[in-house]
């Protein structure tokens, strides 16, 4: 009797420790998750199921990602409306896990409705989910199984920076194995690319429609121009490759990309530069280049390509200027005084010559948000620039006064310019959650054991927030600001904790470099 007392004794402590870590590594609770996927499974009607049906949102988004808790009522609700979307694009296929683009089947998909357009900010976005077997499996589908009995080459449909995205994934949850396994892969492919689309400049080439850019203003179908997507895409595998090739100590890799990687940073300035306008443009086959600025042209600072200099930085202006490519209902994809912008087609069939793609939005809001970090010359731009521009995406997620993301958009009432197809619902072609963890609240990823936090929120906007469950590096890290120290009761300032135990404090919201104990 007394060895089953010592043993329940013993279990009922361990339940107890457990459930005390448990609810010490989470400070946020579950509630606001819950209020906000039963009103999101409310107005669905749940066309289509996938992998985790509308009755397990809850279950497995509590399970996976970060929670946020902020005093704008417009991105909270758009964060987990985000997960929410993106959850329902988690499909479990006889090779792998994979996420889908289009909600609906689709006419030009490849095996299971997969499509590569937005791989990038597939990975971008998942790789905040605490379980990165998903995302593996469904690099590995691309890698090695995509194109399986196709009759026609599905990897590379469409430009990616999928290297990039594979090592952005790594600084959240490092896997050397992983990397290690798919590195040769990753070599060939970028060498594949290389015989397909690079022409005799050095630099690559691809129709808009390729881009999943189609009727553009600077586009094609048929000419081989040289714009700044796939150019910047290539620069930014190259130097993903480095950084991997680094890691793995294989040096003759390092130094093959390396030299690839300063050509085309080099190609773009000298060649995609339009010092008369200040913006990177498409240089035509034919010669010369566009006349029109595009968005593709803030593509370069998604990766940190151009040099830091005042007269690149002013290609930013642009953003303030309703003749460039400010609009009421957010960013457009061409500057608005251009004489064909809103001219092409029907205007309901994936024109790109103005309208407001999220695609498109969130890469401009990566690049700005990679201008006001990791550089000193940021033009007119400002953290309430990027901080106004964010939450005008996050309103834009609405139709018939409920929350929804769709293909794109009016730039002057917001209407869903495909609307009420079915297949445009839940449109997973474009980041959100990313764009607030990452760049607005500011966690930087990294290889080493320094945790880096640099915020984006302007002074004096909120007076408290908190992310909650940020899987990173096997630890479990939570960012937690609070002015008056009233809002959550553990003291005012800045403050993060890891594993549950305060790790930093400060009475500022500021950028932060420290080492994870």
């Amino acid at each position: 009797m007394n060895k089953e007392k010592k043993i329940l004794s013993t279990l009922l402590l361990l339940f107890i420790t457990i459930t005390s870590y448990a609810q010490q590594k989470q400070l946020l609770s579950t509630a606001k998750l819950k209020k906000y996927v039963t009103y999101f499974n409310k107005i669905d009607t749940e066309a289509v199921k996938n992998f985790v049906p509308n009755a397990q949102a809850f279950d497995w988004l509590s399970a996976n990602v970060p929670l946020l808790d902020c005093p704008d009522p417009i991105i909270e609700q758009n964060y987990y409306y985000r997960w929410w979307t993106f959850r329902k694009h988690l499909v479990k296929t006889p090779e792998g896990f994979i996420f889908t683009e289009f909600i609906e089947p689709v006419k030009h998909a490849g095996k299971y409705n997969s499509i590569s357009c937005a791989l990038g900010h597939h990975i971008y976005e998942g790789r905040w989910l605490k379980n990165n077997s998903y995302l593996k499996e469904y690099i590995n589908f691309w890698l090695y199984k995509a194109d399986v009995g196709q009759t026609k080459q599905r990897f590379h449909q469409f430009s990616s920076w999928v290297d990039d995205a594979v090592y952005q994934n790594y600084l959240v949850k490092p896997d050397v194995g992983f990397l290690k396994s798919i590195l040769p892969t990753l070599d060939a492919d970028y060498t594949k690319w290389e015989t397909e689309r690079q022409v005799k400049n050095g630099l690559f080439w691809q129709h808009d429609v390729k881009d999943g850019m189609e009727e553009s203003v600077s586009g094609s179908r048929k000419d081989q121009n040289n714009r700044p997507t796939i150019n910047s895409y290539m620069y930014a595998n190259a130097k993903a490759l480095v950084n991997i090739s680094t890691l793995l100590k294989n040096e003759a890799l390092k130094q093959k990309y390396q030299s690839k990687q300063a050509i085309l940073k080099k190609l773009v300035q000298d060649s995609l530069w339009d010092a008369s306008t200040s913006f990177f443009k498409t240089r035509y086959a034919k010669g010369g280049l566009a006349k029109a600025r595009e968005a593709i042209g803030f593509i370069p600072w998604d990766f940190n390509l151009p040099d830091d200099n005042a007269n690149y930085a002013k290609a930013w202006d642009q953003l303030l200027d309703t003749g460039g490519f400010k609009s009421p209902w957010g960013l457009t994809t061409a500057e608005r005084r251009e004489p064909t912008f809103r001219t092409r087609g029907t205007g309901h069939s994936c024109e790109w010559d103005g309208a407001l793609w999220p695609f498109a939005t969130s890469q401009t809001l990566k690049g700005l948000s990679n201008l006001l970090v990791n550089y000193k010359n940021h033009g007119k731009m400002t953290p309430k620039v990027f901080y106004n521009e964010l939450q005008l995406y996050a309103k834009s997620h609405t139709k018939n006064g409920k929350p929804y993301i769709g293909e794109y958009q009016d730039e002057k009432n917001g209407e869903w310019l495909k609307g009420d197809n079915p297949r445009s619902s839940f449109y997973n072609h474009s980041t959100f959650a990313d764009l607030v963890i990452n760049d607005l609240i500011g966690f930087k990823p990294r290889e080493d054991n320094v945790l880096e936090v640099y915020p984006l929120i302007p002074k004096g906007q909120w007076d408290w927030f908190m992310l909650d469950r940020i899987s990173y590096h096997d630890k479990t890290i939570t960012l937690l600001w609070d002015k008056t120290g009233k809002k959550y009761n553990k003291g005012k300032g800045f403050q993060i904790y890891v594993n549950g135990k305060l790790l930093y404090k400060t009475d500022d919201l500021k950028p932060v470099k420290i080492k994870m104990k």
